[in-house]
């Protein structure tokens, strides 16, 4: 499939370029051509061959640019959205969410990871960081889908192993476009020192990065603290845990020396404002990661804790809750927040082949409506984005040169409608069974 978008304001996200009048070619899941009007003439004029589309999209003067990429989710947990709020995070964790996610089967997971595709697509995310229960049947779903999915080990003490982090990691790694595997486990808290040290040794033996949530609230560093005399950044970089880097969802409570071990390790810190404000864990120090040179991705964490998978609320979170932090209006940049919505959510993930639009380059992008009144007069796009934009400015999204969403419709091989009443029965069954305990 070879697709033309034109008449495009094209935001390519790389440097500090601004938004230009240009054109955008794709061929299969890549990107063939990005620049001007006049590069595009001169592309054709010098081809061999006379250039043919499967498809000629006129943008309408839109803004064309990378998709979003959500780089800390639990995509599943839409069943629990809005089941069990307004509670602090123990009581969330132990008394409302284990206890129904012990009756989710595999195929459960897959048909509400679909369900959280359809909202990722309405958000103009093109890729999701999953870290969840299930990775055969939530690969299953990305194949399926045609959705991009990077998944990331949940071992704890309850469920998954090193066994089955290490079995995906050589399963899930190179077999097709859609799926890719990182190793990690869920959180310091909820893991033995001796599982933390073999997912350590995993990755020293494949070299590679870990993944996990760390220092989300007070209490779990005060734990840490009282467990091992240490900060969780610190006590698990003393494992050798990043020892070839890795990120940490959350990051709350940090101080000046995790930040130094951050930098150290070459980690990205994945920020979840929305989560964070929503079970009231505090407010990272965004502000302090970015003077340390410590890149910044932004997730928006599970649908039951957020509740909305909504990159545009998290971008003006980011900035936001910031400046309220530092109780400093100028505080962290609208095309910062922009950056690690698009091109540092990517590099965390390990999606570097996803994470701007020029040549080569995998054809993951968003088309935005400018055309509403949320996003006039045009003073500055990045700005109106962060600040003003809404998932209402989606108007298509691409993924691997395939659309899965425009004006309002899904693409991805079975319509909403199925989905929605997947997720019906099954939230109606485990209520019956949770009744019958």
């Amino acid at each position: 499939m070879k697709t033309r978008f034109h008449h495009a304001l094209l935001l390519t996200m790389t440097d500090e370029g601004e938004p230009f009048d240009g054109e955008l070619w794709t061929d299969g899941g890549r990107i063939s051509f990005a620049g001007t009007k006049e590069e595009a003439a001169a592309r054709k004029a010098v081809s061999s061959e006379p250039v043919h589309f499967d498809e000629e999209i006129d943008c309408g003067g839109n803004l064309l640019m990378p998709g979003f990429k959500n780089a800390h989710t639990h995509s599943a947990m839409t069943l629990l959205r809005s089941r069990a709020d307004d509670l602090p995070l123990d009581k969330w964790l132990n008394e409302q969410i284990f206890p129904v996610e012990a009756k989710m089967t595999d195929e459960d997971i897959y048909h509400l990871t679909k369900l959280a595709f359809l909202e990722y697509l309405t958000s103009g995310i093109t890729a999701c960081f999953d870290m969840y229960l299930t990775p055969v049947s939530i690969a299953k779903a990305a194949r399926d889908a045609g959705f991009r999915v990077v998944q990331v080990g949940a071992v704890n003490n309850f469920s998954q192993s090193p066994e089955l982090v290490e079995e995906m990691y050589g399963t899930l790694n190179g077999n097709d476009p859609f799926n890719s595997y990182r190793i990690g486990f869920h959180a310091e808290y909820t893991c033995s020192r001796e599982l933390l040290e073999r997912i350590a040794a995993l990755a020293d033996k494949y070299q590679a990065p870990v993944y996990a949530h760390i220092s989300e609230t007070e209490g779990e560093v005060a734990g840490c603290k009282e467990r091992y005399g240490m900060s969780p950044v610190a006590f698990l970089d003393s494992l050798g845990m990043f020892a070839h880097g890795g990120g940490g969802y959350h990051l709350v409570h940090i101080d000046d020396k995790d930040i130094e071990i951050l930098k150290k390790r070459g980690m990205y810190a994945v920020t979840n404002p929305g989560s964070n404000t929503k079970l009231a864990s505090g407010i990272a120090p965004i502000s302090k990661l970015l003077a340390a040179d410590v890149p910044v991705a932004i997730g928006t964490d599970g649908p039951a804790s957020n509740n909305a998978l909504d990159m545009f609320r998290e971008m003006f979170l980011v900035t936001g809750l910031a400046k309220l932090r530092d109780r400093d209006a100028s505080s962290v940049d609208a095309r910062k927040v922009l950056k690690m919505a698009t091109v540092n959510g990517a590099h965390a993930m390990g999606l570097f082949d996803a994470d701007v639009l020029v040549e080569g380059k995998r054809a993951d992008l968003v088309l935005i409506d400018l055309s509403q009144p949320n996003m006039q007069p045009v003073n500055n796009i990045c700005k109106n984005l962060v600040y003003s934009g809404s998932k209402s400015n989606v108007k298509l999204v691409m993924i691997e040169g395939s659309v899965k969403y425009r004006d309002g419709a899904f693409f991805i091989g079975e319509s909403p409608e199925d989905i929605y009443a997947q997720a019906g029965e099954i939230l109606t069954r485990i209520n019956r069974e949770m009744k019958a305990e």
